[in-house]
This record gives structure tokens, C-alpha cells and sequence, in this order.
């Protein structure tokens, strides 16, 4: 069975190219493009990974993840790795205090998501 990957995102060019590169790596990808929809998604659903936008309209990820980390189930353990393009406003700090496993910059490097995905997710082979 396939690993489930999250992507929220509402570029849809890098929601498009984290998809691919995702799918290629045999993840079940469930794309959306703001906070709202992931946690609608974790109510229908488990899923082993979140990869989630800072900036987002609706719900942002920083109020995503915090709303995810005080869920009653199981899916508030669910690693979560932001991706932003304004690395420099927040730190890792910022990040931990509400809930947030890791990050990846923007622009998004092929090797450096591949290796993140891989560090919290084992391998579907």
C-alpha cells in the first residue's frame, strides 16, 4: 500500500511539479490549496506526511498546523514540513512552536524535497 502525502499549496505550478515528483516516487498524493482543505482532508482520511505552504489564503499554514497539533486523533502526530518562501521571517523556533516537524525553501530543489519526504516517510518499495 502506497504512503499518503498532503500537499497543500496554492501555487498551482509547484503544487503541479511537487505532485509529480511525489507520484514518481509511488506517494499518494491529495493536493489543496489552503489550510481548510487539509484538515477536511484529515477528517475523511489518514495520511503519513503533510507538506504544507506558510502562506495560504483561507487558513495559512502556521494556523493549519497548530489547529492539526490540537486535533483528537491520530492525525495530530502527523509530521509536518512547511514550505515557504520567506524563510528568512520565520525560524525553526517559529516553526516548532506550532507543531511543524521541518521546512523546505522556495524555490523548491528536486533533491532537497526527495530527501525531506524520505527522512519522514519510509520508502514505499
Amino acid at each position: 500500500m502506497s504512503k499518503k502525502i498532503i500537499v497543500a499549496e496554492d501555487s498551482s505550478v509547484i503544487q503541479n511539479l511537487t505532485k509529480k515528483i511525489l507520484t514518481q516516487m509511488n506517494y499518494e498524493i491529495a493536493s489543496v490549496k489552503n489550510g481548510q482543505q487539509v484538515l477536511d482532508l484529515l477528517e475523511q482520511d489518514s495520511y503519513d506526511l503533510i507538506l504544507l505552504d506558510i502562506h495560504m489564503p483561507v487558513m495559512d499554514g502556521m494556523e493549519c498546523a497548530t489547529r492539526i497539533r490540537n486535533l483528537e486523533t491520530e492525525s495530530k502526530d502527523i509530521p509536518i514540513i512547511a514550505i515557504t518562501g520567506n524563510a528568512n521571517n520565520y525560524g525553526m523556533k517559529d516553526f516548532e512552536s506550532v507543531g511543524i516537524n521541518d521546512f523546505i525553501p522556495k524555490p523548491l530543489n528536486y533533491d532537497s524535497l526527495v530527501e525531506m519526504v524520505r527522512k519522514y516517510v519510509t520508502d514505499v518499495n
